[in-house]
């Protein structure tokens, strides 16, 4: 198709200068064919007064068009049709059965049909799907937003597959998203349950340094306790908590409207494909984090269409806008009181975790994180334990064992206490099996004075490396040394406390006597 200003050069220099056909070929380097036709075409219409029977009355201010209306379809061919079909088929099947958020979109048909080898264009698929909408649907419209800084904050969850060691786990990302700056920042978690989103709140208000003033949710279960009529519903007793501690407000979408948080929805799917698309594997889930920063800290550095700024900077316009963070951080954790059970553990949600060995019987207070357990007795923590998501774990700390293995040290190779650690087992294995006793003596010496696994495995192997015969309790005494005891992680047992409190009253007694 020729220009605009082709046509009129056309039309000019054969009229007005009286130039030739041919001239005007060779000057403009187009066909005598091309030239012959917008002529015609030019006469036809002044003759008609406009009224001429081709496709496009000919007006020198107007840019021609080609005549497409019998044009052949050349790349949408009926096989290239009936594969679309089949693929909206399957979208309606996967939305029958409530999978609305795993159909193909637009951008996956095309790969899809790419990959079997037809050759097609995103347009061509995206004007083909459209025509194939029901007619009676009228479209949605939808409300541009002008947000000011520092006022609305949108969250949401997202769930991700990543592995963690050798075995593939489900993840559940936590996602926030400035409605101002477009500023993403996420936390990574084992569930979507209260203490994970309270937890993800305090994190990410002390990431940006203060609180905006409006916080818009979806209709979660963590942050909706109940509907109340047609639209109202009832905030959560943990949505409260933080809604108090921190003095913002909060907004509920409509009921499957998420598209009305606008930013956040698609900011979960971009964070996913941006962070672990291609990068799926890690030690454990505090390495999957840390790269999700990494991640995160790139993303929010890049020059956004429309402003030519970061969301790092227009985010620090939103600072002068945001609340200011209480001065106390609010303690997110579920608190419970437990019996210890005859194996000197506590049960929360099929799982039992450790404690020391002379508190079976007693109750402990058991403070429960998103993350980790924490037991107490008397107001003194006990007990320190990585939550575990598994169903019926055994978490247990050997050292709260030692004084039960004095008396039983038959019962060490076999224990669960010991198989869980596996550097300590293949200790015992290559290096005091048939010496259990020796093996307990040289755990209460790491444990009295604080002796870290990683200083242990680094005598021992000092000890191999000088090759002075086989590795024993005492060598690695003498090797870590024999500085006096520091004062013990845990409380007394029972027994010695009775002792001094009955030496103390004779001491009283005797020195009253004399």
């Amino acid at each position: 198709m020729i220009s605009m200003y082709t046509q009129q050069e056309i039309i000019i220099r054969y009229y007005r200068e009286g130039r030739s056909q041919r001239s005007i070929s060779r000057e403009l380097q187009l066909s005598r064919k091309t030239v012959q036709k917008h002529l015609s075409e030019y006469e036809e219409s002044l003759r008609t007064g406009g009224k001429s029977t081709c496709p496009q009355p000919i007006n020198l201010s107007r840019t021609p068009v080609y005549n497409a209306s019998s044009r052949r379809r050349l790349k949408l061919t009926q096989e290239v049709q009936e594969s679309i079909d089949d693929f909206l088929s399957l979208n309606r099947e996967k939305k029958l059965h409530g999978l609305s958020k795993q159909q193909l979109k637009k951008k996956d048909i095309l790969l899809e049909l790419q990959r079997q080898g037809l050759s097609i264009g995103y347009t061509t698929v995206c004007n083909y799907i459209r025509s194939k909408a029901s007619p009676g649907i009228i479209p949605e419209a939808f409300i541009r937003q002008n947000y000011s800084p520092g006022v609305v904050c949108e969250f949401d969850w997202g769930e991700i597959k990543l592995y963690l060691g050798e075995s593939q786990v489900r993840l559940q990302l936590a996602v926030f998203t400035s409605a101002y700056s477009n500023y993403r920042y996420g936390f990574i978690y084992n569930r979507q349950d209260t203490l994970s989103f309270m937890d993800s709140h305090v994190r990410f208000f002390e990431v940006i340094g203060g609180v905006f003033h409006q916080m818009v949710y979806d209709n979660m279960r963590v942050v909706v306790a109940k509907y109340v009529g047609a639209h109202e519903k009832e905030p959560t007793v943990s949505l409260l908590q933080l809604r108090d501690h921190y003095g913002f407000t909060h907004r509920f979408c409509n009921a499957y409207r998420g598209n009305e948080k606008g930013h956040v929805e698609r900011s979960v799917e971009y964070v996913r494909r941006k962070a672990f698309s291609l990068h799926d594997h890690f030690r454990d889930i505090e390495e999957a984090e840390s790269w999700l920063f990494q991640t995160l800290d790139r993303l929010n550095a890049e020059k956004q269409t429309g402003t030519g700024k970061t969301a790092m900077e227009m985010l620090e316009e939103e600072k002068l806008a945001l609340g200011l963070l209480p001065p106390s951080r609010l303690i997110c954790c579920e608190q419970l009181q437990l019996r210890v059970d005859k194996y000197a553990t506590v049960s929360y949600r099929t799982n039992r975790y450790s404690v020391p060995d002379h508190l079976v019987g007693v109750f402990v207070d058991v403070a429960i994180e998103s993350n980790r357990l924490d037991v107490y007795y008397q107001n003194e923590r006990i007990a320190c334990h990585p939550r575990s998501f598994a169903k019926h774990d055994w978490i247990i700390d050997i050292t709260h064992y030692l004084s039960t293995f004095k008396k039983k040290p038959g019962a060490l190779p076999q224990s669960v206490a010991l198989a869980g650690n596996s550097y300590l087992k293949n200790l015992y294995m290559q290096h005091f099996q048939g010496e259990p006793r020796n093996f307990i003596d040289l755990l209460t010496y790491c444990r009295d004075r604080r002796i870290s696994e990683e200083k242990l495995e680094e005598s021992v192997q000092h000890l191999l490396s000088w090759g002075k015969g086989t590795v024993t309790t005492e060598k690695l005494r003498a090797l870590l040394g024999n500085e006096g005891a520091p004062e013990n992680l845990y409380r007394e047992d029972t027994i010695c406390i009775m002792a001094k409190q009955q030496l103390s009253e004779l001491t009283t007694l005797m020195h009253q006597i004399n």
